[in-house]
């Protein structure tokens, strides 16, 4: 007698365990946000980007906290100063653009580390200078390091979903930057440290240099060892398997340099984040010199501009996810309008006030938090703009805030031509008028600040004209489309009423904690 098999209705088949421990959406994005985990690849990858970013940050304005004490010792001049603040964030212009490509093709975890790894020796090399000629050479190859910015900024936009991408990059770029401002309080305090240990003061800088050179090189370290380029791998293995088309310069590059709200948004971006770099090199200097008071006091006031990032970056991220989910991209762009006009007029008020401790920390307090929300708000708009060229995009934009660095620096903050306060003055109503042209950015599938979408116009069109009819029959355009489709509440709250994205892994789909 034959044996008889079991129905396949009696059949039970073992629940298959998802591939990842938070939700995620149909390319695999993360759609929530687990601050304190360090589940991976997309929370790792976050707290890797955020923490090596911090790392450049500090090695890079290491040297303004201890200028007094480096001034008496390489007898630099106030015009030696301005050049190497100039040279300090310079190089990093095109190194970003390098960073951007190599993200498109190479992935985030390469090329961050590659960069943080080729620039620790410059960081070394700030504690044996001589001359103000080797001065400006460290602070310009320390500068590169700002580059990793990029990475940071491309590695979140490939790890979240739309909803959520505004909050990951300000969150990520915010604790980043808060390197500028936590050097300013370890530089002096790792200097005090050295000295009472019975180092000279010209001994003791020098030695506090190793701090910054060592943070720095660990977290490369880090990077290589526990990070993944995107939620199903590193690029290598996705391109040895199909899984992703491995892209070429000209195809990223090209689609980079036409689309022409990626230079809007650079030059955007140079009148806030490039003002925050001015601002780290010279805020410390500016309240020791103008209000008389000591070093000490100086590098608090300075840290607290920095440390403003915590929240203030973050917060600009989180606002511009808040008003897409309640006007779409329209909301986006007046968002970064508003909250960075109102920062220039706050840098107007801040120059002015030069009269007045007080007054002048109070409101750079307040300057500090609008200028930096800024920063998050314009990588809350960064990711849609395109996504066959996001890196280089992300580099352009990036690379333009230390162009508004470098211009602010050498005209206003260089050598003896203005005065402090009038520069910051002046910086100010920069700020207001690079910010308008932000009025032309327009999206045909969700519109502009004072124009509407196009009729018929689909973000799976935008997104596929960077490819070729070819291309698309191969499948290459995949993840823009899958990425157009959890785009749609940019539309606005009529286009995201009833149409979430099929593909989205709902959130009791995955284990609710780490």
């Amino acid at each position: 007698m034959e044996r008889q098999s079991k129905p396949a209705a009696m059949e039970v088949e073992p629940a298959s365990k998802p591939k990842f421990r938070i939700p995620v959406d149909s390319d695999n994005q993360a759609t929530e946000f687990w601050l304190f985990s360090f589940v991976r690849p997309h929370m790792s990858a976050f707290h890797l980007s955020w923490f090596s970013f911090f790392c450049c940050f500090v090695s890079t304005f290491a040297a303004p906290p201890l200028l007094p004490l480096i001034r008496d010792t390489v007898n630099l001049t106030a015009k030696d100063i301005g050049n190497a603040g100039i040279a300090s964030v310079s190089g990093a212009v095109f190194a970003r653009l390098a960073m951007g490509t190599a993200c498109d093709l190479a992935g985030p975890r390469l090329a961050s580390a590659a960069i943080i790894l080729l620039t620790t020796p410059a960081v070394y090399c700030s504690a044996i200078i001589t001359t103000p000629t080797a001065f400006l050479l460290v602070r310009f190859f320390t500068g590169f390091s700002l580059a990793s910015f990029v990475s940071t900024q491309f590695w979140m936009s490939s790890m979240f979903s739309p909803p959520k991408v505004g909050l990951a990059n300000g969150v990520a770029g915010g604790w980043g930057n808060l390197g500028g401002g936590a050097v300013q309080l370890l530089m002096p305090l790792v200097y005090g440290a050295v000295k009472k240990m019975g180092s000279t003061p010209s001994t003791a800088w020098r030695i506090a240099f190793f701090i910054p050179g060592v943070m720095q090189t660990f977290s490369a370290i880090a990077v290589l060892v526990f990070g993944q380029d995107m939620p199903d791998g590193n690029y290598r293995k996705l391109h040895k398997t199909g899984d992703m088309h491995k892209d070429s310069f000209a195809n990223v590059l090209r689609h980079a340099v036409t689309n022409y709200r990626a230079w809007i948004l650079a030059l955007t971006y140079g009148y806030c984040f490039g003002v925050e770099l001015a601002v780290d090199n010279i805020v410390a200097q500016y309240f020791y010199d103008r209000f008389d008071v000591n070093l000490h006091t100086a590098g608090y006031i300075a840290a607290s501009f920095g440390m403003a990032n915590i929240i203030s970056r973050p917060g600009g991220g989180l606002m511009s996810d808040w008003l897409s989910d309640r006007f779409g991209m329209r909301g986006r762009l007046w968002g970064l309008w508003i909250v960075q006009t109102v920062g220039g007029v706050l840098c107007v008020v801040l120059g002015l006030v030069d009269y007045s401790f007080a007054a002048s920390v109070a409101v750079m307090l307040l300057f500090s938090f609008f200028v930096q929300a800024a920063c998050g708000l314009t990588f809350g708009i960064v990711p849609f703009v395109s996504r066959r060229s996001l890196g280089l995009i992300s580099g352009m934009t990036g690379g333009g805030g230390n162009v508004g660095a470098v211009l602010t620096q050498v005209i206003f903050f260089r050598g003896a031509k203005y005065k402090t306060e009038t520069g910051i003055v002046y910086m100010g109503i920069m700020i207001i008028a690079c910010t308008l042209p932000l009025t032309l950015i327009y999206f045909p599938q969700w519109g502009g600040m004072f124009v509407g979408p196009k009729p018929g116009a689909t973000a799976e069109e935008y997104y596929s004209q960077e490819w070729t009819e070819q291309e698309r029959q191969k499948g290459y355009n995949a993840s823009t489309v899958r990425f157009a489709e959890n785009s749609v509440r940019e539309g606005g709250p009529r286009s995201a009423s009833g149409s979430q994205s099929r593909h989205t892994v709902p959130v009791d789909a995955s284990p609710a904690n780490v």
